[in-house]
């Protein structure tokens, strides 16, 4: 016959119900959603367990605080993190002695520290009773301005992310421009301006002077589509503050989002204070890090949108990894359509960082064909080389777009001659 549960929480270990809290609130720092009911039934589910098992304590704690797949990892490590003391029952918060060992020691670093820089620089109070300071130094974590410069973004720290985020507030983009149809005086030109050159004849008696005139510069409109999928998440921020930064810098930007709807956001990057500006564009789409439909999306935006925001020959950022939910054999038409509507279509991959990359996928193959650049998009490095050189891929194609539009057709044909 089983004993009955303790009657409470001091019977199963001293403070814990304090602890959970703190884990809660560890948590909420490293960006899960946990409320204020999952904590109670988190301290409620503790005390009917106890402590005997490990896992049972692990699983106990995840089925309350867990609501999302994604939080699952996050949710491992940091209970990995956080209980980790040999005196489990007497401390714990003890962040520097291992208890738990971790069984997937090769996974990815990276969240481990995001995890050490949430709870290092949070304000969580010591409950502890010695007198024993622990203290978490995180300003090693970034070694150098060219390591950093080149980091990819899913790898950064949580501190890192907020220093990328000021080095893309600080860019300053040089910009397309095209000729105008318009005319202004010129000192000096090839164009002769007839009307003022007969105009200021009657101060010289009849002779006829040359004036000259050149035509106004103007920046080119731009249009972005950004994929907000599930496997373009560890982006999606990055990508959104760009746009913003974009937003500002030219009054002509037209922005887009898409996952398996598409939804316009340009209203909501004007607004000036960017935190005011990713909540109106959080609460304008419901699809995010889900599925994708890139094929469905660029038809929509063909069919309702292309003649509201393509005129004038805008640049179209398309920023996505070309990973489609269902290879759609319509897709290279539309992307065909898309290309034939602008003055350049500009593939922007964070697939790109890897070295082998190589266009195996349908889709990417099918979306290759109609670009006029390709190119990385995964670093601050990649963002500052985009914004020095966007307004020369407007005038020619990118060298490199011709390889891999050879490479793809090639694993087009050896694959149709396979079947």
């Amino acid at each position: 016959m089983t004993s009955p549960p303790p009657a409470n929480l001091a019977e199963v270990a001293p403070k814990l119900d304090q602890n959970i809290l703190l884990f809660v609130r560890l948590l909420r720092a490293i960006g899960m959603k946990v409320g204020p009911a999952s904590a109670i039934d988190a301290v409620e589910a503790a005390q009917l367990t106890g402590l005997d098992d490990k896992s049972v304590f692990f699983h106990c704690l995840s089925s309350c605080l867990v609501k999302t797949p994604q939080d699952r990892e996050i949710f491992r490590q940091a209970f990995f993190l956080f209980w980790q003391n040999p005196k489990f029952q007497e401390r714990m918060r003890d962040l520097l002695i291992p208890q738990f060992k971790n069984p997937h020691q090769t996974e990815d670093a990276s969240l481990s520290q995001r995890l050490e820089d949430a709870l290092g620089n949070s304000d969580i109070p010591d409950l502890q009773s010695d007198t024993e300071t622990i203290e978490i130094d995180a300003s090693g974590t970034v070694s150098d301005v060219e390591f950093f410069q080149q980091k990819d973004f899913r790898m950064m720290t949580a501190q890192e992310i907020e220093t990328a985020i000021q080095a893309v507030k600080s860019l300053t983009l040089h910009l397309p421009r095209k000729p105008s149809r318009r005319f202004s005086s010129a000192a000096h030109g090839r164009v002769v301006d007839m009307r003022q050159s007969l105009k200021y004849a009657h101060r010289t008696f009849g002779t006829v002077f040359p004036h000259f005139k050149e035509r106004h510069v103007e920046r080119r409109p731009i249009v972005v589509l950004l994929d907000i999928s599930g496997s373009m998440d560890n982006y999606t921020r990055m990508m959104l503050h760009f746009m913003h930064t974009l937003t500002a810098q030219h009054r002509k930007v037209t922005s887009f989002i898409f996952g398996t709807h598409l939804t316009n956001i340009t209203r909501q990057l004007r607004t000036a204070d960017i935190d005011d500006a990713l909540r109106a564009v959080t609460q304008a789409a419901d699809d995010w890090s889900g599925g994708t439909q890139i094929s469905k999306n660029i038809e929509n935006f063909n069919r309702h949108w292309s003649r509201r925001v393509l005129s004038g020959h805008p640049v179209v950022l398309f920023i996505s990894d070309g990973l489609e939910k269902k290879h759609d054999e319509h897709l290279s038409f539309e992307m065909e359509r898309l290309q034939k509507s602008c003055k350049s279509l500009i593939w922007l991959n964070p697939l790109l960082r890897f070295k082998d990359f190589s266009p195996n996928s349908l889709s990417i193959r099918r979306i290759l064909e109609h670009v006029d650049a390709f190119l990385p998009i995964h670093s601050i490095a990649s963002m500052t080389e985009l914004a020095n050189q966007l307004a020369r891929l407007t005038q020619s194609s990118d060298p490199d777009i011709h390889s891999w539009q050879a490479q793809a057709r090639h694993i087009s044909n050896h694959r149709e001659a396979g079947r």
